[in-house]
């Protein structure tokens, strides 16, 4: 089961950089603020994602 989470964890995070990067850069050229919106909402929901796992990862670690 570890094994999974040392596979979930860099793409999660990885994944809110991207988000992250696409937002900033789109928000740099100029780009529509809607998008940039809809890409920080995106962001935001990654994160979300992202401590659910690691939360979880480190509650399996202690049980095992």
């Amino acid at each position: 089961m570890s094994s999974v989470f040392f596979v979930l964890i860099p793409v999660a995070v990885l994944a809110v950089a991207g988000v992250l990067a696409l937002g900033v850069f789109n928000m740099a050229k100029g780009g529509s603020p809607e998008r940039s919106q809809k890409l920080m909402q995106m962001r935001v929901l990654l994160q979300l994602v992202a401590i659910v796992v690691i939360m979880a990862a480190l509650y399996f670690a202690s049980r095992g």
